[in-house]
């Protein structure tokens, strides 16, 4: 079983909403879901660099 079963969630779920309150929540969620789109972007765009440098230094 994970480290956080239904139970934990639902807690962090009800804790989450007392401390930020249900106006403030979806804009929390939107923000950490385009933070989450930019650093997979970034991380991609390193993997590509990387296998680019590869490709030049196996041609020389």
């Amino acid at each position: 079983m994970s480290p956080l079963g239904p139970w934990s969630i639902i807690l962090i779920a009800i804790v989450a909403l007392l401390i930020f309150g249900p106006k403030k929540l979806p804009e929390l969620g939107k923000a950490f879901g385009s933070s989450l789109r930019e650093f997979k972007n970034a991380t991609k765009g390193l993997a590509e660099d990387d296998d680019e440098k590869k490709r030049e230094k196996d041609q020389v």
